[in-house]
């Protein structure tokens, strides 16, 4: 199959060809296409994801960042098969999911399982935890009653909560109780592969760390390859192998976790990691200011999309679409200029080094309140 002039992902020169991905979309594309109303013109199709090639390698923890609206959720629905691409293939083991037939893709559905970014409207409020726990379980393994019950109430253990859990409903648990129900659902099956759209998203900070946590336990526990669907980059730094940074339906670079957060090449993945806060004024440094908003996905702008609200923009991102180019192993980006502007403003969750002026003023208060100290009786 040819796929010259198209977005290609993989792993680069350095991945053996025994390293077979698990999970892999050749060319995928997604197209939303609106009816005509009786005084309505047929409106363009809403271009989702746009000829993205993506391999998931087994056993890994791969990430999907970007802006709302940039087909992260679209593109990991498409890879489980819960959304039938527009265009394009999508293989797991070896095996076309577009080409199997409904009995084998049940089979199929065992495997690739999902957990929802909201842990209540995507539970059953009529159901119990037993019944919504139990449900993956009655569908794909021939069990008795007893032995189910048996494994809810061990998936119940394995996430933090007790096995009397089960008797209660949804809206008796707190979000994060919620979405340990949700993640047990999604172990029911025994999966292979998980895609978590944004997990945690929903949740409290602090419950955050405790399902982020959790996730990372049960991936060593069971062995899982989890696809993580996310905007908070801390989150992604902490869990992440690889990531893969999308804007407006495109993957526009791809590369392993700490090298992207250190030096990121593209200027999109730059403005992303530079508008993360920092915990004080003087520690701001300078970072690249991103005008206007998104252009709309069902008229997508020509050449490069990010043309429109990139800093470093020339005509020729505006004529050609940049194809993608290997900055090193495993590593790749779709810029025309990414060498000229590797270092613009590249931002890091690394905190810097305090000012002069900052380090000055902090001793100050600290002499200040020693003196407090001493004069209290």
């Amino acid at each position: 199959m040819s796929l010259s002039g198209q977005h290609i992902v993989n792993a680069g020169a350095a991945e053996s060809a025994l390293e077979k991905p698990i999970l892999e979309s050749i060319a995928v594309s997604k197209h939303f296409h609106s009816e005509a109303g009786l005084f309505q013109r047929k409106k363009p199709p809403v271009q989702a994801v746009n000829e993205v090639s993506l391999a998931v390698r087994r056993g890994e923890t791969l990430a999907l960042v970007g802006e709302s609206g940039s087909g992260k959720s679209t593109l990991g629905r498409v890879l489980l098969n819960l959304l039938k691409p527009t265009a394009g293939d999508v293989i797991y083991e070896g095996r076309n999911l577009g080409n199997l037939p409904a009995d084998k893709l049940r089979q199929v559905r065992r495997d690739l399982q999902i957990i929802f970014q909201d842990p209540f409207a995507s539970l059953n409020p009529r159901m119990s935890v037993e019944s919504i726990i139990g449900e993956p379980i009655w569908l794909h393994r021939d069990d008795s009653r007893s032995a189910r019950q048996d494994k809810v109430a061990e998936l119940l253990r394995t996430v933090g909560l007790a096995p009397e859990h089960g008797s209660r409903f949804p809206h008796e648990f707190s979000g994060g109780q919620r979405q340990r129900i949700g993640i047990a659902r999604a172990l029911a099956s025994e999966p292979r592969l998980i895609l978590g759209d944004e997990p945690v998203s929903a949740l409290d900070v602090s419950v955050q760390a405790q399902v982020v946590n959790l996730l990372e336990d049960l991936k060593h526990q069971f062995g899982l390859t989890l696809l993580i669907v996310a905007h908070g980059l801390a989150v992604i730094r902490h869990m992440s192998d690889r990531v893969a940074v999308m804007y407006l339906g495109e993957i526009v670079e791809l590369a392993p976790v700490n090298a992207l957060f250190e030096t990121p090449f593209h200027p999109y993945t730059q403005a992303l990691m530079a508008a993360v806060p920092v915990s004080h004024p003087d520690l701001r440094r300078p970072r690249p200011l991103l005008g206007g908003d998104m252009p709309s996905p069902s008229k997508p702008p020509s050449g490069c999309r990010f043309h429109t609200r990139c800093p470093h923009a020339k005509p020729l991102c505006r004529e050609v679409k940049p194809l993608f180019d290997t900055v090193e192993p495993g590593r790749q980006v779709a810029c025309h200029y990414w060498r000229e502007i590797a270092n613009a403003g590249a931002g890091s969750l690394i905190v810097p080094t305090p000012s002069a002026a900052y380090s000055q003023r902090l001793n100050l208060f600290k002499s200040h309140q020693a003196l407090s100290l001493e004069s209290q009786p």
